[in-house]
């Protein structure tokens, strides 16, 4: 069995102290590959650090971009610091990420984000790299951006995906795949009923650590060794052996970010 954790932040201070632990953990639960979405320019340095520990057993997969909460008034400079990094170093990275809208925290740079997310996905076609989408109570808002960026090279992940079936399908009609982390396995959260409309083609699986821990570890830091639990949930989910959700959501991650 093999798994890929399509999103996580494993060079987030939360892991400093036992980094060599995580990795070894992670290995041992059968993980290949941790792809790192970056947040803003000032964690560029820690997510290439972190990238640098690949091993033969598992690699660290960097992503550049600008995460919607970390949009600011100096959303100008972190463009441009991001941007330089990524066109200069545009090999070294597997996508655009962590990049999207979030109006749920603050919408005080709402149209700030908007402007981010457009101009980052404007470099994803540039460099014909897949994005990694953060959607936080702006569904119809980011539909419509993506429906108007319309482009044969624009493809991604929707990361921690949260929407409505509907939403789902539209996202996957725009060449959207649906990021599935430890929300599947939270009771209340309705995610359950949405994936089991959803075909496993269009499905990749992810952690978010340190954030979001499937049960039962709820209350502490997430850690990419967790995935298997996610994967079995959503085994139960869609009444598939864990080693098929395995087999197929590998294939997409693979597929998606173009991992050989």
């Amino acid at each position: 069995m093999n798994l890929i954790d399509t999103h996580a932040h494993l060079y987030a201070e939360e892991f400093d102290a036992d980094i060599a632990e995580v990795i070894d953990r992670s290995i041992q639960n059968n993980v290949s590959h941790i792809l790192l979405p970056n947040i803003d320019m000032s964690t560029i340095d820690r997510l290439k650090n972190t990238s640098a520990l690949s091993n033969t057993k598992l690699s660290f997969l960097p992503m550049m971009g600008l995460h919607p909460c970390y949009v600011k008034a100096d959303v100008e400079e972190q463009l441009s610091v991001i941007k330089n990094d990524l066109f200069s170093n545009a090999n070294d990275y597997i996508a655009i990420g962590e990049i999207g809208l979030d109006y749920y925290w603050d919408t005080t740079f709402k149209e700030h984000q908007i402007m981010a997310l457009q101009a980052q996905i404007d470099w994803a076609i540039a460099l014909q790299k897949p994005i990694a989408i953060h959607c936080r109570d702006a569904y119809s808002d980011l539909i419509e951006i993506l429906t108007k960026k319309k482009h044969p090279d624009l493809r991604g992940v929707l990361h921690c995906f949260g929407g409505s079936i509907e939403e789902a399908k539209q996202l996957i009609n725009l060449g959207f795949y649906l990021g599935i982390g430890g929300v599947l396995t939270y009771k209340k959260s309705g995610l359950d009923l949405v994936i089991k409309e959803i075909d496993l083609s269009f499905l990749v699986l992810e952690t978010d650590a340190p954030y979001l821990p499937p049960v039962p570890f709820r209350g502490k830091r997430n850690e990419s060794a967790y995935l298997v639990h996610i994967a079995e949930k959503l085994a139960e989910v869609k009444n598939v052996s864990i080693d098929m959700i395995a087999d197929i959501t590998t294939k997409n991650a693979k597929q998606l970010f173009n991992i050989n």
